[in-house]
């Protein structure tokens, strides 16, 4: 049985495509005021990869020239429920010692894929490591962590859309949203 599409259930929009864009924009603007002329950029895959593609268009348009790799992490399998452990599913090629990097993640809730990428990054040698998450939820955290960056404080919703999957479903939605019960 294939996941339901968004013509079988009815999503509510939290965030709409045009304030996401004008967010990125800002958080571009933020970035580039502190992150030099070349940081390396890292996307954790799969959630961030719309957020972090239209924030380094942004980046660029903001004078910044960024490095890219990719880490995928997971900690949540097909369900929507946190299983407490990381585990690295496809790691980084580029090398990161002596770098300022950023790391970018579509959400931060428990902050354990995010502590454990900016872990593994400072392990490695970046001179600096700060983060970038599109979507925060306050009071959620399980491990003791502060994003540099944040687009949007996001109510205790489980969220999809704009790279955001529910059962790997929804990715390709311009905008963040939730399912209604």
């Amino acid at each position: 049985m294939s996941a339901p599409t968004a013509k079988d259930v009815r999503i509510a929009v939290l965030y709409p495509a045009e304030e996401i864009a004008a967010r990125v924009r800002a958080l571009a603007g933020e970035i580039a005021g502190t992150a030099g002329r070349n940081p390396l950029v890292i996307p954790v895959l799969k959630g961030s990869f719309i957020f972090a593609a239209d924030l380094l268009r942004a980046l660029h348009e903001a004078g910044v020239e960024p490095d890219m790799d990719f880490i995928s992490l997971s900690s949540y399998g097909a369900g929507t429920h946190s299983l407490g452990e990381v585990r690295i599913v496809r790691d980084t090629e580029t090398v990161v010692s002596g770098r300022d990097v950023i790391l970018v993640d579509d959400i931060l809730e428990s902050g354990r894929t995010l502590a454990f990428a900016k872990d593994l990054m400072a392990a490695r040698g970046a001179r600096s490591v700060r983060t970038c998450v599109l979507l925060r939820k306050p009071g959620k955290l399980a491990v003791e962590l502060e994003a540099d960056f944040v687009g949007f404080d996001c109510p205790d919703r489980f969220v999809l859309g704009y790279g955001m999957d529910v059962a790997h479903a929804y990715r390709q939605l311009p905008f963040v949203g939730y399912v209604e019960r």
